[in-house]
């Protein structure tokens, strides 16, 4: 599969946790458009006609896109690119900025699937993370999603919040599923570099939750999520059958994916870019008629290798077949003698076509897979000298 990434770098208001590039700027919408309409022109000049299977509208927050605006990218990116009649068609919202009518249009615009930024049900935690919504926004978000038509939605829960307890956390994970959506993503709050929540914490201002509370947390997601029928296929996500996320699968599984934007990073036959992190950076070149690249890289085989290794091995699983055709690399002879005490300690499984992480597995997914790195690089060097 190939994907389609379109980074919207907008946001109502900036929430104090988040790393991604957005900006509160949303006069300068209806320009960005534009520009990132040539964007999508010049990249297909760049890499001609390519089959793509998923397209995802990320940010930001690009529900604060009108549904004309959301057709006139769509429609661009299917003008340039071949879209299968299949693809997963993603777009972001917040709780806070949809309706029906603009739900109705984006169905209408070509959006076949929604991921709804929750994060939680208690107004305490929405305001420790700065979200514009309310708790009752969430469910007005979900209802109005069904009505609209679509049969495929996603919802983000946070987890580990200062505020949070075990008994908030279960209410959060019973009032998620009262909503039944079809996928669940579910993070730890993680303390970005350089984000207002990081300076807070090196400040003093913040205290977050102990290890031990933090894996309890984890332990009350996993099993409330996959006891109501949800199967986890990486470590922050859970799908109900047929439901899992294909675009981010193609990340999962290192192939390749087309991004526009500031701030954006794709992936073309081997050669990896990231777009300028600065929306005036970004215009200039769109503007001068140039691919707005900040820089590029080309991921060699070793490379590809370790990534993934790391990517598969986080989610649904590492290869066994596809090791051995690629790398000539036997997994279960690179991994030992820890893939035996993993799969005897309940860690890991073997389902003959991958060497997957169990719910235990999860819980230590960093501390196996930078064993696991190590031991593949130490095979790799010593039989085939890469």
């Amino acid at each position: 599969m190939r994907g389609y990434y379109l980074h919207i770098p907008f946001c109502d208001k900036k929430c104090t946790y988040c790393d991604f590039y957005s900006i509160e700027s949303t006069q300068l919408i209806d320009g960005f458009v534009d520009k990132l309409i040539r964007e999508i022109e010049l990249r297909a000049n760049a890499t001609g006609k390519l089959s793509i299977d998923t397209i995802f509208f990320g940010g930001g927050t690009p529900s604060l896109l009108s549904a004309e605006q959301v057709q006139r990218l769509l429609s661009t990116v299917q003008r340039t690119m071949a879209v299968t009649a299949d693809a997963e068609i993603t777009m972001e919202c917040n709780p806070g900025t949809v309706t029906l009518a603009s739900l109705n249009g984006y169905k209408a615009a070509g959006i076949n699937r929604l991921s709804i930024g929750v994060q939680s049900f208690v107004q305490e935690e929405l305001d420790f993370l700065t979200r514009i919504h309310s708790p009752d926004d969430a469910r007005v978000a979900m209802r109005l999603a069904r009505e609209a038509g679509f049969t495929s939605v996603n919802m983000d829960l946070m987890f580990a919040l200062p505020p949070q307890s075990l008994h908030s956390l279960a209410y959060n994970i019973e009032e998620m599923l009262k909503l039944d959506p079809d996928h669940i993503s579910a993070y730890s709050l993680v303390y970005e570099a350089g984000t207002p929540l990081n300076a807070q914490l090196l400040k003093g201002a913040v205290t977050p939750h102990e290890e031990e509370l933090d894996a309890d947390m984890y332990t009350m997601v996993m099993t409330k999520f996959t006891d109501a029928g949800y199967h986890q296929h990486e470590v922050s996500t859970f799908a109900k059958p047929d439901k899992a996320c294909r675009h981010n699968l193609i990340y999962w599984h290192g192939e390749d994916y087309v991004s526009v934007g500031p701030s954006a990073h794709g992936l073309i036959d081997g050669r990896r870019y990231w777009n300028h992190r600065s929306l005036t950076s970004w215009t200039e070149m769109v503007k001068a008629e140039q691919l707005p690249e900040a820089n590029t890289e080309i991921v060699d085989t070793v490379k590809k290798r370790s990534e993934l290794a790391f990517l598969t091995l986080r989610a649904d699983g590492m290869p066994v077949d596809q090791f051995i055709k690629e790398f000539n690399v036997d997994l279960r002879l690179a991994l030992q003698p820890s893939l035996k005490h993993w799969i005897d300690g309940g860690l890991m499984m073997d389902s003959g076509d991958a060497l997957c992480l169990t719910q235990n597995g999860y819980q230590l997914c960093d501390e196996i897979t930078i064993r696991a790195m190590d031991l593949l690089d130490a095979y790799c060097v010593s039989n085939n000298g890469l």
